[in-house]
């Protein structure tokens, strides 16, 4: 067959497969909106749950999911930095690094359901901190290390050398150069790698569910770190795989629908700062 045909055939294909994917995906986010978008409601964002009678907000767990999101975050956030800077700027290409790096691919594969039990056993039942929005913090920054240690490497690494050995030049010791010239040019790559993490992890259930419970504390806007931690998604499970409320359906569609507006807004937010810091 002639190049030139074959080389249509293939454009054709492709933009067909691109256009089926962004048809399948405007078709999910639509019905998803349509079926979830009537439900909201001031009352329903920021009302208190309902076991059984109807007409049940989601506010607590509205407040859960970020408070536990940002606790995560915070936690990740500060032992992926300080990871990546070892690696990058101090580590040599020794088995030791190689095994970190190892380590960090392997614990990416690690199924969510997994990393949940290891939470429970490790951070609910042996430091005692039961069902807790601490615990539930922790265990989910389980999840975020491996992207965020690896985002965050590549972009410290992403920053010219000659910004290094110019701050070098000036008299800046290596510490210095790292605070004040690597981390400032890597700042937009880390603030990328921080909001994909928090993508994922807002509509994290498993993890959640075997650390953060399933309940959530009667006080609404409660900060204590040992109150129960149920989140969107969690709700969203327990509502439609346990829950004895009449309007469950309801419910799980305007779960459903502000969990996608979460994360588009998310995705707006990522859009925005790659686009300031020129990383698109």
């Amino acid at each position: 067959m002639n190049p030139r045909t074959m080389d249509k055939i293939a454009k054709v294909v492709l933009w067909a497969v691109g256009c089926f994917l962004i048809a399948l995906l405007v078709c999910f986010i639509g019905y998803m909106l349509y079926k979830g978008l009537p439900i909201l409601s001031f009352h329903f964002l920021f009302g208190m749950p309902s076991d059984i009678a109807a007409g049940g907000g989601v506010g607590p767990q509205l407040f859960n999911t970020f408070y536990i999101l940002f606790l995560s975050m915070g936690v990740s956030g500060i032992i992926a930095i300080g990871a990546a800077i070892y690696l990058s700027e101090y580590a040599k290409n020794t088995r030791l690094t190689r095994f970190i790096r190892l380590s960090t691919e392997s614990l990416a594969t690690v199924p969510s359901i997994v990393l949940g039990l290891f939470g429970m056993v490790v951070f609910v039942d042996y430091f005692g901190m039961g069902f807790s929005i601490l615990g539930g913090s922790l265990a989910l920054s389980l999840l975020n290390l491996p992207l965020l240690v690896r985002i965050t490497e590549e972009s410290l690494r992403a920053v010219p050398q000659t910004y290094r050995e110019a701050s070098l030049a000036l008299g800046a010791t290596k510490w210095q150069t790292i605070r004040k010239v690597v981390l400032p040019g890597a700042f937009g790559g880390i603030i990328t790698g921080i909001m994909l993490a928090g993508g994922r992890a807002i509509g994290e259930s498993a993890i959640l569910i075997f650390t953060a419970g399933t309940t959530v504390s009667r006080h609404m806007w409660d900060f204590d770190v040992f109150a129960a931690g149920e989140t969107l998604a969690v709700h969203l499970w327990y509502v439609m795989g346990i829950g004895l409320v009449p309007d469950r359906i309801d419910i799980a569609n305007g779960i459903g629908a502000l969990l996608i507006l979460i994360v588009l807004i998310i995705n707006l937010l990522l859009l925005a700062v790659q686009k300031k810091f020129k990383l698109v």
